[in-house]
């Protein structure tokens, strides 16, 4: 955790940035309320500094990165306002007990801080289906254990067309039949079908476990994947940001 300032005791107007594997993300708060939230592919620190200038001023920043830290990066954000770069010894809303916190992907941490903030005194299953699909735990107590990883829809068809020789690559697509009768619709009801039933046989057994469980699905793909499901679930797709959103009041009202 990095922060070079004291909190103020009075947060006001936040950033929220979550960096995953593939997009860049940016959301500016007002306490609970998410006043805007802008999406990237490809940031740079000149971009970084525009944005800031331009959205600014802010109270206090948080950083959830999935990849290696820049030092630039945070420079420039701590330059801006008090910052958290989100890491394994960062205080949390929720109790951690993974037994490799330092391993443990930030957006995953921040979205059992959001699941927790949304479903208090609920077991809470999250599903967040970006570049890979998490599925996440936390107990009624607030206890985080952990879940799995799985490859995403895109890994799933880059997967596919790397390792063979012949199969190509295709892009996402509203399929809902069984059974495909071309190549490209065969590969489309394997990667769509087969990631719903392994959503729906993960969910049941989660059920099975802990009787009542509340399920969440969040990530860039959720839209595309919610529909197919057809089971009670909830969609929110701004559940990391909510999360990272919380672990910084936590630690401004722990300061």
């Amino acid at each position: 955790m990095l922060s070079l300032q004291p909190f103020l005791a009075q947060v006001q107007r936040k950033l929220i940035i979550d960096f995953g594997n593939t997009l860049q993300k940016f959301a500016i708060y007002e306490g609970k309320d998410m006043l805007e939230k802008n999406i990237f592919q490809g940031f740079d620190a000149t971009q970084l500094k525009k944005f800031i200038a331009e959205k600014g001023p802010f109270d206090a920043i948080i950083l959830s990165s999935v990849a290696k830290g820049s030092p630039e990066f945070e420079k420039i954000l701590a330059d801006a306002a008090p910052t958290i770069i989100l890491d394994e010894k960062t205080p949390l809303p929720i109790r951690n007990l993974y037994q490799t916190p330092e391993t443990l992907g930030k957006d995953r941490v921040a979205a059992a801080a959001g699941a927790h903030a949304l479903y208090p005194g609920q077991n809470v299953l999250s599903i967040d289906a970006g570049t890979c699909i998490t599925y996440d735990f936390l107990t009624k107590e607030g206890e985080y254990l952990g879940g799995g990883i799985s490859p995403g829809i895109h890994m799933r068809f880059m997967a596919m067309n790397s390792f063979t020789g012949r199969l190509p690559l295709v892009e996402p697509a509203d399929f809902d039949r069984l059974i495909g009768r071309t190549t490209e619709e065969s590969l489309l009801s394997g990667v769509i079908n087969g990631i719903c039933e392994e959503m729906k046989g993960i969910i049941y057994r989660y059920i099975e476990q802990y009787k009542q469980v509340t399920v969440v699905i969040t990530g860039g793909d959720h839209e595309f994947l919610y529909n197919k499901l057809k089971i009670n679930i909830f969609a929110v797709p701004n559940l990391v940001l909510l999360g990272l959103n919380e672990i910084l009041d936590h630690n401004d009202r722990e300061r």
